[in-house]
């Protein structure tokens, strides 16, 4: 399996950080690490995440780490991580 980031979850650690930046930056640095790391996870138990329905026939799951959510898809032998973001955020 490969793992690979799409732009739109790219996008989405930088607009944590910069939301989490001017409070402590440590505190935002530590997040996206976090959150960089944990779906390496995925290499080694691709279909660990829940499975969300509302996207068939794609094979769209979520990981939760902390209090953030993680999407991401499964295509043949590549993970693309599709998005991410808080739990509090309106999505």
């Amino acid at each position: 399996m490969e793992l690979k980031w799409t732009s739109k979850a790219l996008s989405d650690l930088v607009r944590l950080y910069e939301f989490l930046a001017p409070v402590d930056k440590r505190v935002a640095a530590r997040t996206v690490q976090m959150l960089t790391a944990a779906p390496a996870k995925l290499l080694i138990n691709p279909r660990i995440g829940e499975r969300l329905d509302l996207f068939e026939p794609r094979e769209v799951r979520r990981i939760l780490v902390g209090h953030y959510e993680i999407r991401y898809e499964i295509q043949r032998s590549i993970i693309y991580v599709l998005r991410l973001w808080h739990t509090r955020e309106e999505r």
